[in-house]
Order: structure tokens, then sequence, then C-alpha cells
């Protein structure tokens, strides 16, 4: 693959970091999440965000540390000093209820039945950030959704871009990066 440092954004549940993971498995690289770097470590996760400044140090000093990365997630909004690292772009974007069913799945497998009880702290967090997912496609500026991505890449983008828009399966985007990269 010709590109070395590539960005891979869409809405949660789009399989911007499974698509990560498997560049990382076929090509080598190292998959940085942009989780990693918002969010500071806490119990439960995703609690408290890290200061703008500490994110972007933290992961301007990642990626100087490897040769080829691949950063999954969003970086709309705050990570605008990263853009320059970029050889490659690529936005996913696929139909809401197919996302859903995705995060309801991953949270289920990441907090267990803590996410579905309704008296405990975390389904009420659960249920927010579903919603909050649920409106991507019809959010406007004000957060991240796809108007706003869309807007992002047109307007700072400068290398190439890749849009894969549907329910396109894993190996279909992999063999068509590898095709145009290569």
């Amino acid at each position: 693959m010709k590109y070395n440092h590539i960005h891979i954004l869409g809405a949660s549940g789009s399989g911007t970091t499974t698509l990560g993971k498997a560049l990382e498995k076929e090509f080598g690289f190292v998959q940085l999440d942009t989780d990693d770097y918002y969010w500071e470590p806490t119990t439960p996760p995703y609690q408290k965000a890290r200061e703008r400044k500490e994110r972007i140090e933290l992961l301007i000093k990642d990626l100087k540390n490897h040769k080829k990365w691949v950063i999954t997630g969003s970086l709309c909004g705050w990570g605008d000093d990263i853009i320059p690292f970029f050889d490659l772009v690529v936005f996913l974007w696929v139909p809401t209820e197919i996302r859903i069913q995705r995060l309801e799945e991953r949270e289920i497998k990441r907090f267990g039945q803590k996410v579905l009880s309704p008296n405990k702290q975390m389904h009420k967090q659960h249920r927010k950030f579903i919603e909050w997912a649920s409106s991507y496609d019809t959010a406007g500026m004000e957060t991240r959704s796809k108007i706003k991505h869309k807007q992002w890449i047109k307007n700072n983008i400068k290398c190439h871009v890749l849009k894969y828009e549907g329910q396109i399966e894993l190996n279909k985007i992999l063999k068509d990066l590898t095709n145009r990269c290569s």
C-alpha cells in the first residue's frame, strides 16, 4: 500500500475501528483510535475529555513513533493540527439502523448487562450515547454529524479521499483499498 498515514472517519458504528484493525493486521499499520486521545482513562470510560492541547500532543508523539499508522474515529472539531500528516482519508457511511444495531451489540459486549438495566447509571449513559449516535445523519454542524464530516473533508483535506457509502463488506473495502493504493 503506497499510503502510510491514513485517517478513517465516519459515524459511531460505521466500521472505522474495524477497518483500521484490518489494515493493521493485513498491512502492518499501527491503529490509533481518537477515543484514546480524546478521553481521559476513567471507570466507567468516556466521562472526562482531555484538554485539546494534551490530546494533540499525545497523538503527534505517537504518530512520530510509527512509520505506518491509521487513525480511526473523528478528529473533526479538535484535530486539525493532524491534517498535514495524512496521505489518505477514508470516509465511511453506513445506514443508521445498521450502525445502531452494531453499537447496541458492541456496548453489551464491552460493558455487559449493565447497559440494559434501567436502574443502573450505565444504562442512562448507554441510552444517551445511542440517541446521540442515531442523530448522525440528521444533525447539523453543532455536533459530530454527516454534514459536519463532509464539510470538514471538503474544506480542510488536501490529500486523496475515498468514500464508502452503504453497507459494504469489510473484505470488499480492503480489496478496493489494496487495488487503489498499491
